[in-house]
């Protein structure tokens, strides 16, 4: 495990537990404590999901200090502007027991440039009064970006996105590269469906598991990725994916089965 600094110094892991859809607190329980077991610190929820509060209370009992561990929220699409983004934001920090994020991010731009302005706005004051380490986005196209370098103080430090070997934007990533911003892998899993002949084939290749080739293929492609699981098994083996790596080929192999069609909304299109 190791960490990847952000354009403002701040160290954040390059991987994560997902959080999303754990809506039972035994179950998130018990799958934190797997993580932290094996080595995570980074936990990554939204106030989409309807879970900080749960998470808050799971992080409270453990015995890991808060300064050991990476907190990332997001801001609703229906908590966009201004003043409703720092109403939201201080829920979130009620709900997750904290007094500051490690990381915030715009969960949707949408296609209201002056409503994302405005979220970014409210994110940046937050970050000068020092209640969030680093602030982001979600979802983000080159022209969402555009809008907010073009009238913001921060550039933003994360860019999370849809990416795996079905949808691979290398035009948005090596944008991002260039500004300085870190591209970060959600869904890095296909939703589970893993087991796609030419990855089988790396993991008997590499004695490893489909799951693993994939979060491998990201990390060594310089994203940070949130793996979301409950079962224990599989949370220590998405952590075990730093002891070898992919020759270029592979790599590229993996890169070569991008369709471009993103699973869930398109963020050139989708509005709230």
């Amino acid at each position: 495990m190791y960490d990847i600094e952000l354009n403002n110094g701040v160290k954040m892991p390059v991987l994560g537990l997902g959080i999303y859809k754990m809506t039972d607190e035994g179950e998130m329980k018990d799958a934190v404590q797997h993580a932290l077991a094996a080595g995570y610190r980074s936990f990554d929820t939204a106030q989409m999901y309807g879970n900080e509060g749960m998470l808050g209370n799971v992080l409270e009992k453990t015995d890991i200090s808060r300064e050991n561990l990476f907190l990332t929220s997001k801001v609703d699409t229906g908590n966009m502007g201004y003043e409703k983004t720092r109403a939201s934001f201080t829920r979130s920090l009620e709900d997750l027991k904290t007094d500051y994020l490690d990381l915030f991010l715009v969960h949707w731009p949408g296609q209201k440039k002056q409503r994302l302005l405005d979220t970014w706005s409210a994110m940046e004051e937050l970050y000068f009064q020092g209640k969030i380490r680093a602030i982001g986005v979600c979802n983000c196209q080159i022209r969402h970006l555009e809008w907010i370098l073009e009238n913001s103080r921060v550039t933003p430090a994360v860019n999370q996105v849809e990416r795996n070997p079905l949808m691979n934007d290398e035009e948005l990533f090596l944008w991002c590269r260039e500004k300085g911003i870190q591209m970060e892998a959600w869904r890095p899993l296909l939703k589970g469906n893993v087991d796609l002949p030419e990855i089988s084939e790396l993991a008997g290749k590499y004695g490893k598991t489909p799951a693993q080739i994939l979060l491998r293929w990201e990390i060594q492609s310089g994203y940070i990725v949130i793996p979301k699981s409950v079962h224990q098994e599989r949370i220590f083996e998405n952590a075990d994916i730093f002891d070898f790596e992919l020759d270029e080929a592979d790599m590229s192999q993996l890169s070569s089965m991008n369709t471009g069609k993103h699973s869930s909304h398109d963020p050139e299109s989708y509005d709230f």
